[in-house]
């Protein structure tokens, strides 16, 4: 099966798809129509060379696809609970949206790394490791508990099985893609919901190497070794990004399948079995970046490595 230049998101009622030089998201209104946003978007990794190096690419496609992701779900909170208000007369400007999103992108920042870099580190200094492995081993499966911890209570949050639900649809949206067969809800209903490029997985990954980075650092007694970790996230997720690619690239051999398999487990918690309406919206999503010429050249030419973030 091959691997095509695409990646998505779930939204609030809707599902975002992304090609090399377009973005969609398609929204179930409360009325059950579709409400839809198609625009270009190229990756700044493409305009400028060295952004697109290896490991480099994946630190800055991790930011543009937060920015993105940010701006879909604004956009689908608000289709999915529109009234009968028309959209332009919405108080708001783009700028002010724009610095919204901005803000909201560097406060879960924030947040995600006091959690999963800071508190660790704190808690293992509490529990009395200080030797370099011992310290590096405990601080990691602290991290991963703290994963594993937050991607259960979402599991078990009442208010997201829907949006898991979408992400769902959304996997087996692009499996269907990937294997050539016409795309409808029935069609895509039958393809597995776990994909080896979720976000899920890169997740995983980066909390699995950040383990290997952070032994080797040792551990932070100032605030200056605190923030070496926090500077080595991008460099970490650069490596995940780059572990992702190669994923999709030689999924369909055993070695391959068998190093994924453990991330890919975690998408157990993250996706729930969508329904035919789900998988109609995931469809609707993809017809519309399915025009993008890169997306027609990797079909014919039967896949490609180049590949994005499947959320």
């Amino acid at each position: 099966m091959p691997f095509l230049p695409l990646g998505g998101q779930a939204v609030i009622e809707g599902v975002m798809m992304r090609s090399p030089t377009q973005v969609a998201v398609a929204v179930r209104r409360p009325d059950g129509t579709l409400a839809f946003m198609h625009k270009p978007f190229v990756s700044i990794t493409r305009r400028i060379p060295l952004l697109g190096l290896p490991v480099v690419r994946g630190a800055v496609s991790l930011f543009e696809t937060m920015a993105l992701g940010v701006t879909a779900l604004n956009f689908s909170a608000d289709e999915a609970s529109r009234d009968e208000t028309p959209a332009s007369s919405k108080p708001g400007s783009t700028a002010g949206m724009a610095i919204a999103q901005l803000v909201t992108v560097a406060v879960s920042m924030g947040v995600g790394v006091l959690m999963f870099v800071v508190l660790p580190a704190k808690l293992t200094e509490w529990l009395g490791f200080h030797d370099r492995v011992g310290f590096g081993l405990v601080d990691g499966a602290l991290r991963l508990t703290a994963f594993i911890s937050y991607l259960w209570l979402i599991s078990r949050w009442g208010e997201m099985a829907r949006v898991l639900g979408y992400h769902g649809a959304e996997h087996k949206a692009i499996h269907a893609l990937e294997a050539g067969v016409p795309l409808t809800p029935e069609n895509v209903q039958t393809f597995p919901r776990l994909h080896p490029r979720c976000g899920t997985t890169f997740l995983f990954i980066v909390v699995m190497i950040s383990i290997v980075v952070f032994t080797f650092i040792g551990k932070p007694t100032s605030l200056v070794q605190h923030l070496t970790r926090v500077a080595c996230m991008p460099l970490i997720a650069g490596i995940a990004f780059e572990c992702i690619r190669l994923s999709g690239k030689y999924f369909d051999r055993p070695l391959v399948r068998t190093l994924a398999w453990p991330g890919m487990q975690f998408q157990r918690l993250t996706t729930r079995e969508p329904d035919l309406e789900m998988c109609a919206v995931a469809i609707a999503s993809l017809k519309k970046v399915m025009d993008d010429p890169a997306l027609q050249s990797a079909r014919a030419a039967g896949g490609t490595t180049d590949v994005s973030f499947v959320q």
